[in-house]
């Protein structure tokens, strides 16, 4: 059975209007993990038409080199490309190092990868657990801090842009990603001050029901309602996160550190979302 296709294709993805001017991230290096598909993707490719020069990362080969020559078409004059995993702290350490080696500075990490699986908490295996808050939380915190290191012992400044989750009304069915994602955003906030003497500022974007290939994961009947569960009443897009993400990493950004922005259609504010499809028990 053929998987959905949700999301943007590449060709319209990169023809997204976007308010940013050509060049903005021109002589930036921007590191996004994730890159290869959904989410991470759109944000390596608005950085690319910005004029930044990438490193991509992930755990599929495939997807990085697929998309390598796509952000050079779009305007990246210069593309790095490791398949690692961020779960690793010494495969993080190494990419840190092969970043630094090929550009000889980082501007922007942008932590992008992660992962769940719907299913209610009560029937969590201890290897599903772990296998969530372990790349959710402590993969992010490995990026985080290597990256940090490197720019203290550079003397450069820096900045983080940590991809989480709309946490703040819980997230039944996916409480494991919850608790990762909101211990992400709370180590933000500490760091950011901790971090601010080095001239490194850290905040977190929080997407919504954004429609992406990571739709694919939810069970149809559940993700027909995610663009119900917004007085938008509808679903975002990828391109959404990818212009949050600059607008924070961007001068646009200069001030602000240790925030949370909330890309949701107002979701934290009215309606529910349950990725596993909602219980008889709350129908009504």
């Amino acid at each position: 059975m053929t998987k959905p296709q949700f999301g943007l294709d590449d060709d319209a993805l990169a023809g997204q209007p976007t308010v940013y001017r050509p060049g903005l991230f021109a002589d930036r290096v921007v590191l996004v993990s994730g890159a290869g598909s959904g989410i991470g993707k759109a944000i390596a490719f608005l950085f690319a038409r910005l004029g930044a020069k990438l490193a991509i990362c992930g755990r599929d080969p495939e997807k990085l080199q697929a998309t390598a020559p796509k952000l050079r078409e779009l305007g990246s004059p210069d593309v790095f490309v490791q398949s690692m995993t961020i779960r690793d702290p010494e495969q993080v350490d190494a990419l840190m190092d092969a970043v630094w080696a090929h550009f000889g500075q980082l501007d922007v990490l942008v932590n992008n990868a992660g992962g769940q699986f719907p299913q209610a908490a009560i029937d969590y295996s201890v290897k599903g657990w772990n296998a969530v808050v372990d790349t959710n939380l402590n993969g992010s915190w490995y990026m985080m801090q290597a990256a940090a290191k490197r720019w203290r012992d550079h003397g450069q400044p820096g900045n983080i842009v940590n991809i989480v989750a709309t946490f703040q009304r819980g997230m039944p069915g996916v409480g494991h990603t919850g608790a990762a994602r909101a211990a992400v955003t709370y180590l933000s906030k500490t760091v950011a001050v901790e971090w601010a003497p080095y001239r490194i500022r850290v905040n977190c974007v929080a997407p919504g029901a954004i429609e992406s290939t990571g739709f694919r994961v939810y069970p149809p009947e559940a993700v027909k309602t995610f663009g119900q569960a917004n007085p938008m009443k509808r679903t975002g897009s990828v391109h959404d996160i990818a212009e949050a993400v600059v607008y924070v990493a961007a001068p646009s950004g200069k001030f602000i550190t240790g925030q949370l922005l909330t890309v949701d259609g107002g979701g934290v504010l009215w309606g529910d979302v349950w990725p596993t499809g909602k219980p008889d028990y709350f129908k009504v």
